[in-house]
């Protein structure tokens, strides 16, 4: 979770176009490790985060990218000028080339309801999951109705992560701004804890 006052206000999505075919479907860290090691300052800075990319659903090794897959970075919004300056970048994750074209920006709107794909947790305990998201909302002055959805597991440094999707809804509009920009839990670089509109409340 990204500190309230350092996020407000300051906080906004540079979606790249992809060129590419396909990835493994447990991608992230090598994703991480190739964005960052083409722009280093992802490490450092607590307001960015690396979205989940879009697959082909299915149980394939690669999984296909799907037709509108796009990278999305939620970045701080002083870093667009340079990303939107780069002649685009070509990554290799895990020997699957990625060329990212000149991304533009999406600015983060008021949603009544959000949906994080995955959101860090201790363990595979519901419950245990769901008291930790509470306490942090109310920290962060977080009303709304929770919704926790599907269980995941991912694998980061040799060890697993258990992940939860989450949907939040009639959120107030400041309240939806503050989620986006803050997020939710450890990992956004995972593409963990980051909140996108969603067009309802149905089944996570």
């Amino acid at each position: 979770m990204t500190d309230w006052n350092s996020a407000s206000g300051a906080v906004t999505d540079a979606v790249f176009p992809i060129d590419g075919k396909s990835l493994p479907r447990d991608h992230a860290q090598a994703l991480q490790q190739a964005l960052c090691a083409q722009l280093p300052w992802l490490e450092t800075d607590a307001l960015a985060g690396i979205h989940p990319i879009k697959l082909v659903p299915g149980s394939d090794e690669p999984a296909l990218l799907s037709g509108r897959a796009r990278l999305l970075l939620r970045v701080g919004a002083r870093r667009l000028d340079a990303l939107i300056a780069l002649p685009g970048l070509d990554l290799s994750v895990e020997g699957h080339p990625l060329h990212l074209g000149v991304p533009h920006r999406r600015e983060l709107q008021p949603h009544a309801t959000l949906y994080a794909y995955r959101v860090a947790a201790e363990s595979a305990d519901e419950m245990t999951f769901m008291a930790a998201m509470d306490h942090e909302l109310a920290e962060l002055a977080i009303g709304g109705e929770r919704v926790c959805g599907k269980h995941q597991r991912m694998r980061v440094s040799g060890r697993v992560l258990d992940t939860f999707s989450l949907m939040l809804h009639a959120l107030p509009a400041d309240q939806s701004l503050r989620l986006q920009q803050c997020g939710l839990g450890p990992y956004r670089l995972l593409g963990c804890g980051l909140f996108v509109p969603h067009k309802s409340a149905a089944a996570v």
